[in-house]
């Protein structure tokens, strides 16, 4: 009678914890070979022959962990940095103070600096593919970017007493926004001219917690926009 188990049993114990560490080892490294390039040369101009090649592996191993090219791409574009809509409870919850708030947007959102180089391979590869598009950006928007506005317009018009969102609101979430985004787009002008801002968590946290006081102060200009103005008071005869 042919015995039902395998000729090889699956290793366990030491042995298994090995070989998952060396295959998660390997993928990770398959991961950012193929970030530098398609950040250097986009999509459609990497081949998966050259990624393999670069990593020092085979085509079977992009097969293996990825499923293809397309695979591969997708896990390049959209793990390493997360996805925005898991920090919406570090900003979202209505018990936070305004300040609060911010920290928990400004501070999630500056979070991926401290990747250091990594995270200005994954800015250019944001970039390219909006330049080059895949479908991926488009689902970027739809699915993480579009719903973590919502949430920030949703927060500055609780604490601005706005029940319906206008375009003077909607102006403030995106130059809000806006303050954090510049850091990542503004990074090689930043480690020529000041690196020290950037070098560190430590320096990472200052500069968002500087962020948090300019976002303050953006939303107090638009509070005052927003009361109506008090009448002058004249001095009796």
């Amino acid at each position: 009678m042919k015995s039902s188990l395998p000729a090889h049993p699956p290793a366990s114990g030491p042995e298994a914890r090995r070989q998952r560490a060396d295959g998660a080892e390997a993928r990770a490294h398959l991961l950012l070979t193929a970030l530098k390039l398609f950040a250097e040369k986009g999509f459609a101009k990497t081949s998966t022959r050259e990624i393999a090649h670069a990593a020092g592996a085979n085509l079977a191993a992009i097969s293996y962990y990825f499923g293809d090219k397309a695979g591969l791409y997708r896990a390049v574009f959209t793990e390493p940095l997360g996805k925005p809509c898991d920090d919406l409870a570090r900003f979202l919850p209505a018990h936070l103070t305004l300040r609060q708030a911010l920290e928990g947007f400004i501070g999630g959102f500056l979070e991926p600096l401290k990747l250091g180089d990594l995270v200005q391979q994954l800015t250019r590869l944001h970039f390219r593919e909006m330049l080059e598009p895949t479908g991926l950006w488009a689902e970027q928007l739809d699915n993480n970017i579009l719903p973590a506005h919502a949430a920030l317009v949703e927060v500055l018009g609780r604490h601005l007493g706005v029940t319906t969102p206008d375009d003077d609101l909607h102006r403030l979430a995106f130059s809000i926004a806006g303050l954090a985004m510049q850091t990542f787009i503004s990074r090689d002008l930043i480690v020529t001219v000041r690196p020290q801002l950037i070098a560190t968590p430590q320096a990472i946290d200052l500069w968002a917690a500087r962020l948090v006081d300019f976002a303050e102060a953006m939303v107090a200009v638009e509070r005052a926009r927003r009361q109506p103005s008090l009448p002058v008071k004249k001095n009796k005869p």
